[in-house]
């Protein structure tokens, strides 16, 4: 039996097969959610992302400024959310008001010091701003093998998106194919080899039969002179 990471025994792997290829993943939760409008048990189905790769979009430079003004907004939303949380235990209204206000306050004044001390103790090794995702090149939709036959009748008959692009499936591994043979091709080309060598044998013999023609008539010519 198999077992989770979280240590638990899992379900052994099901049978599945491939339905359908995107280049993005939300062409592919298209495709099941379109399975799903149309009342098939997506329970049968997976996606899988291959040729995974990390994408770090750089949104900008980051100075100490920049960095204490992040901190800032960062510490002040949560000095807002503490605010509110104890201002919930006070009965007056001026109270309660002046609660969030000074909460506001230092956690924007805590949050702006830590974000200029932590940029500057990075020495400039990263003076810029970034967003980082894992991407995949090709997203699979699979569905149990029992179910594919339903799978693509139901999908060939949805609609597809404009921005959807399908890719196209590796070729299977099958016997070589030749090139197909016209109307006009009855027969098969013989090459030029074979009858060079029959015309060939062919001088040899007519050189061989006038060889022994001329011997003939040398030896007839020799009697002839014979008194």
């Amino acid at each position: 039996m198999q077992y989770s990471p979280a240590g638990g025994p899992a379900s052994p792997a099901a049978d599945r097969r491939l339905l359908v290829s995107y280049d993005n993943y939300v062409a592919a939760q298209r495709a099941v959610d379109t399975l799903s409008d149309a009342g098939f048990p997506v329970e049968n189905t997976a996606i899988v992302g291959s040729d995974l790769r990390l994408e770090e979009t750089v949104t900008g430079r980051l100075t100490n400024g920049k960095a204490a003004l992040t901190g800032l907004i960062s510490g002040a939303v949560f000095g807002l959310i503490v605010g509110l949380f104890l201002g919930l235990f006070t009965s007056a209204t001026t109270s309660f008001f002046g609660l969030v206000l000074w909460s506001i306050l230092w956690g924007a004044i805590a949050g702006a010091a830590f974000g200029f001390t932590s940029h500057a103790f990075t020495g400039g090794t990263r003076d810029f701003s970034s967003r980082s995702s894992i991407v995949a090149g090709r997203y699979d939709v699979l569905v149990a093998s029992s179910m594919l036959d339903q799978a693509q009748a139901l999908l060939q008959g949805g609609v597809q998106p404009a921005d959807t692009v399908v890719v196209q499936r590796p070729p299977s591994g099958g016997p070589v194919t030749t090139s197909p043979v016209t109307a006009g091709d009855t027969a098969p080309h013989a090459t030029g080899y074979p009858v060079t060598e029959d015309r060939a044998d062919g001088a040899h013999a007519d050189g061989a039969h006038a060889e022994e023609a001329r011997d003939d008539d040398r030896a007839g010519l020799s009697k002839g002179r014979r008194p």
